[in-house]
């Protein structure tokens, strides 16, 4: 079985659709740490997953890691001051986002005999913890302390945004969700993430559904 770490943005949302196409069982996870726009953020997701159903896919699985006793006031938790479309990419650094989220994940594998978690994540992220070091390091951790074989699988990795675009052509990309300041459980269209969605749709040449707060 395969698992797939899942936001319901745009990349991770792509290699759940395309996992679909070829695996006999997949397994969508989510990890809910308590950030101020989470709750949109699951509703869209649970919208996209019913649009992709099919018998491969297995339920939603919902993990707790909250983070607000170690983020405290942070723009994420409080969703005041939040990165705007003019910020650049290291203004939405979540320190030690992918350490909270795969030590459940792996975790979550290993106790139910999946052997592969799927990470939508580019070669382009530029944060300390979305390298192939840091992955590879963190997994053997996790599988040595459990006595465990469960590997990260990262196919994006080499790929440009555009690229990851044009492979999900063919999926409801406007059930995804990338805002950080939802209004009116819609995308903002003025936060760093809903100008990075924006660019994505642009740069893959394909038109974009998505419903933003304003037009």
């Amino acid at each position: 079985m395969l698992a797939v770490l899942i936001s319901g943005g745009l990349d991770s949302a792509i290699l759940l659709g395309e996992a679909l196409r070829g695996d006999s069982a997949v397994q969508p996870l989510y990890v809910r740490t308590a950030l101020s726009w989470e709750e949109v953020e699951l509703a869209h997701l649970r919208r996209f997953l019913e649009a992709i159903q099919r018998p491969s896919l297995r339920p939603l699985h919902v993990l707790q890691m909250p983070v607000a006793d170690l983020y405290g006031d942070h723009w994420s938790i409080t969703g005041k001051d939040v990165p705007g479309a003019d910020t650049p990419d290291e203004a939405v650094f979540l320190p030690g986002r992918n350490v909270l989220l795969l030590a459940k994940a792996l975790l979550w594998c290993h106790l139910h005999n999946a052997g592969r978690i799927g990470l939508g994540v580019l070669g382009s992220n530029p944060f300390p913890d979305a390298t192939t070091e840091f992955f590879n390091a963190y997994s053997h951790a996790v599988n040595m302390a459990v006595g465990g074989r469960v590997q990260v699988w990262r196919p994006y990795a080499g790929l440009h945004k555009d690229e990851v675009m044009k492979r999900g052509r063919d999926l409801p990309l406007a059930l995804t969700f990338s805002c950080i300041r939802p209004v009116d459980h819609m995308h903002c269209g003025r936060c760093n993430k809903c100008a990075e969605r924006r660019r994505a749709f642009a740069d893959a040449h394909m038109p974009d559904a998505t419903p933003y707060h304003g037009g």
